[in-house]
């Protein structure tokens, strides 16, 4: 068996103050982003991109523009207009119903074991207690 690893108190009072700053310094980080944007937004306009120099340090502000389309409304439309070729079928598995059919025992999770994914992530919550005891 491996070594037995040993978590003290301070390590998690260490931790819960290490969270408490990082809270705080993205708060911070995050006012002046927004300084930065009002800024920017009031040299060039809101959408523009632009840069400003201070001494040794540049700021600049990307725009980044993204087309995404109502899938439902245009499908509907792209069909009205005769115009079938945009349309892209998918065929995606009713995941809800298949875990369903599995619970009921109506299909064999052997039949799907190799296309089966789980996902397991992990967190770590450190919260500091107070005693009630004096």
């Amino acid at each position: 068996m491996g070594k037995v690893l040993t978590i003290t108190e301070e390590e998690m009072k260490r931790y819960v103050e290490l969270n408490k700053r990082k809270k705080e310094i993205e708060q911070e980080m995050n006012d002046l982003k927004k300084k930065f944007h009002d800024a920017l937004d009031s040299s060039f306009g809101k959408q523009g991109k632009g840069e400003i120099r201070q001494g040794n340090y540049k700021l600049q502000r990307q725009i980044r523009t993204a087309v995404n389309y109502d899938d439902i409304g245009t499908v509907r439309r792209l069909e009205e207009l005769n115009l079938k070729e945009f349309i892209i079928e998918t065929k995606i598995p009713d995941t809800e119903k298949l875990e369903s059919a599995l619970n009921l025992g109506l299909v064999e999770e052997e039949d799907f074991k190799e296309h089966k994914k789980v996902r397991v992530t992990q967190s770590i919550i450190v919260k500091e207690t107070f005693s009630s005891i004096e």
